[in-house]
């Protein structure tokens, strides 16, 4: 086993005896020797893991004495209840990169998974805080990444909740005073706009402003090599074919079921058309895990699982905004951010998406 992490995993391991209460104040831990034959390392590993629990304060050795533990904080201290948690993240941290996985791996399979969390938080009341911004709607994986990042974005202290409900979820959100920002990509087939005229439907009266996050690559998310050669929407009545949708009121299945009607299709003729998933992340999963061999999503998600993608649309993802939270720093700061060159990478990074137009800003009376 690499030694870089062993130590720290050693260390990690006697953290978590420590902060669980199975070892107390007073405990003698095992001695060196014993430690380097259970977990089969060197003297300086074991040796090294002891000086960092030290350095925390956690453990003291005196000679002739041995090791011992010294102090556990109080299980209602805020502060080592957060501290706890970093332990944790940290000793995931450490099974995986000595799994093989890089950083990077780490950092988008956390973010994938907590898509699924935030799909089912609920939506939250009006706060106080100057510089925490509600969003609530469509799931997209740059909102996940900016959420992560929101601190860097929009100054020390900003704070970015995410709710995922659907694109028609989140304007009611907005309409309703429970989100600042509304992301959605609403696809109007009468006059072939994005957004506005649900946003003139849902928020009469109001003056919201249309600030576009980005064009994204829609389409089907396959098994990689497509060993169906499945190629446009007609395809997926094949037999054969099982496919994951997305649920009521996303923009996905808005743009899919007019699309199905225009083609004269049958949804009930899809195999799966009632399996319906809350995110593009899990229905890339879905298809990555074999319970289907099709699903409709972005070409991001599909990428991060490695799988096939096959092109049908280009789509326009809005942040419906209300006039009274575009004059918030924190959401001026991020709306700047979206125009410049910061941005830009992190989407090609993520891949699927066009940023030409991202940060522009369209008003709605």
């Amino acid at each position: 086993m690499d030694e870089t992490y062993l130590y720290q995993q050693i260390a990690e391991s006697i953290r978590r005896e420590i902060l669980s209460g199975k070892l107390k104040p007073g405990d003698k831990l095992e001695p060196v020797r014993q430690l380097t034959s259970r977990w089969g390392c060197t003297l300086g590993t074991v040796q090294r893991a002891y000086q960092e629990l030290a350095r925390q304060g956690l453990i003291v050795s005196r000679p002739g004495q041995g090791t011992r533990v010294i102090g556990t904080p109080a299980a209602q201290d805020e502060p080592l209840r957060r501290a706890n948690l970093v332990h944790r993240a940290e000793s995931f941290l450490l099974e995986v990169l000595t799994a093989g996985y890089s950083p990077d791996d780490v950092d988008q399979a956390v973010r994938l998974a907590m898509d699924r969390w935030r799909s089912l938080q609920p939506l939250r009341p009006a706060v106080s805080a100057e510089k925490e911004v509600r969003f609530n709607g469509s799931h997209d994986p740059a909102i996940t990444w900016i959420a992560s990042h929101f601190e860097e974005i929009a100054g020390e202290g900003a704070l970015l909740q995410v709710g995922f409900s659907g694109s028609l979820g989140g304007l009611i959100a907005a309409a309703e005073g429970k989100a600042d920002l509304a992301g959605c990509h609403l696809w109007d087939a009468e006059s072939d706009r994005y957004n506005e005229p649900f946003v003139r439907r849902l928020l009469p009266g109001q003056r919201v402003a249309l600030v576009t996050l980005a064009e994204r690559r829609l389409g089907l998310v396959l098994p990689a090599g497509n060993p169906l050669d499945l190629r446009r929407l007609e395809d997926l009545t094949r037999q054969g074919v099982r496919f994951a949708n997305r649920q009521p009121g996303s923009g996905t299945r808005v743009w899919l079921d007019e699309n199905l009607r225009r083609l004269g299709m049958d949804p009930k003729a899809i195999l799966g058309y009632d399996i319906e998933k809350l995110t593009h992340s899990e229905v890339a999963r879905a298809v990555a895990e074999g319970e289907v061999n099709a699903g409709l999503g972005l070409e991001s998600a599909a990428l991060s699982y490695g799988l096939d993608f096959v092109f049908l649309t280009l789509e326009r993802y809005d942040l419906a905004v209300p006039a009274s939270q575009m004059e918030r720093e924190p959401v001026q700061e991020l709306v700047d951010w979206l125009a410049g060159s910061q941005a830009r990478r992190m989407f090609n990074h993520l891949g699927g998406y066009v940023a030409s137009r991202s940060g522009a800003v369209e008003w709605v009376d």
